[in-house]
């Protein structure tokens, strides 16, 4: 990821102790362009073409400010 998208600050995969069926995955990029270039690529295209016909409903995509961080 760094290699090819070096302007993805982190990449995190959380899965809920409650229900291990959700996971909720946090992307933190350099500047807008960077997301729109990641969630435009070809790998986001073929990662939701494989994901979208095994997943249980729907995806929910939020974009939110980073208010807080730890380096």
């Amino acid at each position: 990821m760094r290699t090819n998208e070096p302007d993805i600050l982190g990449f995190f995969i959380s899965q809920d102790p409650a229900d291990p069926c959700v996971f909720t995955t946090y992307e933190r990029f350099a500047d807008q362009g960077a997301m729109d270039r990641h969630n435009n690529s070809d790998v986001v295209a073929r990662f939701f073409g494989i994901a979208q016909p095994i997943l249980d409903g729907e995806v929910t995509l939020m974009t939110c400010r980073e208010v807080s961080a730890k380096a």
